[in-house]
């Protein structure tokens, strides 16, 4: 099925911004929603974590359920049910209740997300396909450019809670844009799998050398992302003593490099593979990790400095991920949104685990961020070359 390519990057970006605007939102308002649940606010962090698992189960669950039913109806129903959960969770007042609820709004957001990079493969292959996730990514990236500006002005409007009656009407937004704008794009004509054709196909993808490469070049390098992600409201607000006013600003610029990276990413795939882009991605950010370490010892890692690296290290994902994605759908279109829901629940749960090591031991350092992130990026690096040599030598040719 043959579709506009900017009008199909716009929707599906306009979808997928759904997860960014949950995880983002609401950073500026940790310290507050904190203080309202009677937990730290590195306990608190671990909503974020949590959020991260259910985005994953609901992307294991959803995603082979769209190739079974099609993508729209799958949509749909993940909307509706991430909208419900934010209302909820505007009345919650404790942790438990805060990280069940959270859950919940995960399993719905999980069943929108998987289907975007699925709808960009029914319609487009190779280098097109790449180009078109690269420009999805790229408008994508306005998301967490803006939600944390967005949620420290609801913060001071009214508090933490209209952050999350924002999200709700958001959802219900995209459910009547996506509703009335986007056509079914899988191909109903295709067979469906039964259950245990799913399990199949689940293990074709874990079995395949290559294949499993690009995963793990996804999956650690998101899990370093969410490292930061997650240390962030501690790192700003209460390492640096940052203003929530002043935390979007600084948080931004990370997101400011990764949609330049994307963009870069659109200029190199004229003359490179995604193939070659992935693994300088990968090399950058682990020079970037390897300088966060060295200055922690050192007793340099001053706000600008971390900053900076911090920058270097997050701007790659626009290298890494667009080109991880479409290597790896090469290798499975009949089958594109079950390894698209492979690839998303072991990229979320690998930055939930993340988030786990940054929040869970209440440290009161960076050690834990910047350690997390030297350790997701050397296991993808090590992944990329040791599973896919083929992908490279074609790469070079």
């Amino acid at each position: 099925m043959q579709l506009n390519a900017r009008r199909v990057a716009i929707l599906v970006a306009a979808n997928t911004a759904l997860a960014p605007f949950a995880i983002d939102a609401y950073l500026p308002a940790m310290s507050a929603l904190a203080a309202d649940v009677d937990a730290s606010i590195h306990h608190t962090e671990l909503s974020i974590s949590v959020f991260l698992f259910g985005f994953a189960f609901g992307q294991l669950c959803f995603g082979p359920l769209s190739d079974r039913l099609g993508r729209k109806p799958v949509l749909l129903g993940g909307l509706l049910a991430f909208a419900l959960a934010s209302l909820v969770i505007t009345q919650v007042d404790s942790l438990t209740s805060l990280l069940v609820w959270r859950f919940i709004q995960a399993l719905g957001g999980g069943a929108c997300v998987v289907n975007s990079a699925a709808i960009v493969r029914d319609c487009f292959q190779g280098r097109e396909a790449a180009k078109v996730m690269s420009t999805m990514a790229m408008i994508m990236m306005l998301a967490p450019l803006v939600a944390p500006a967005v949620g420290s002005v609801l913060l001071f409007v009214a508090g933490w809670w209209l952050i999350f009656v924002f999200l709700a009407a958001y959802a219900a937004f995209l459910a009547w844009l996506l509703g009335t704008r986007l056509p079914e794009t899988r191909d109903m004509t295709q067979p469906v799998a039964s259950p245990r054709q799913v399990i199949r196909n689940y293990a074709s993808v874990l079995k395949h050398r290559e294949g499993m490469g690009y995963i793990c070049a996804a999956a650690a390098s998101f899990a370093g992302l969410f490292a930061f992600v997650t240390a962030s409201p501690f790192l700003y607000l209460e390492h640096f003593s940052l203003s929530p006013a002043v935390y979007p600003f600084v948080f931004g610029v990370n997101v400011v490099v990764i949609a330049l990276s994307n963009r870069v990413n659109i200029y190199l795939l004229k003359k490179r593979t995604p193939q070659q882009n992935l693994r300088l991605g990968l090399t950058v950010q682990l020079f970037a990790a390897s300088a966060l370490v060295t200055v922690m010892l050192l007793d340099l890692a001053s706000l600008p400095v971390v900053v900076v690296l911090v920058m270097m290290f997050t701007g790659m994902i626009g290298l890494i991920t667009p080109n991880a994605i479409s290597s790896l759908l090469d290798h499975f279109g009949h089958i594109s949104a079950t390894a698209t829901a492979l690839l998303g629940g072991i990229q979320f749960g690998c930055g939930a685990l993340a988030g786990m090591m940054v929040g869970l031991f209440e440290v009161e350092h960076i050690a834990p961020m910047v350690l997390t992130m030297l350790a997701a990026s050397l296991l993808g690096n090590i992944g990329v070359r040791l599973l896919t040599p083929t992908a490279i030598v074609e790469g070079a040719s």
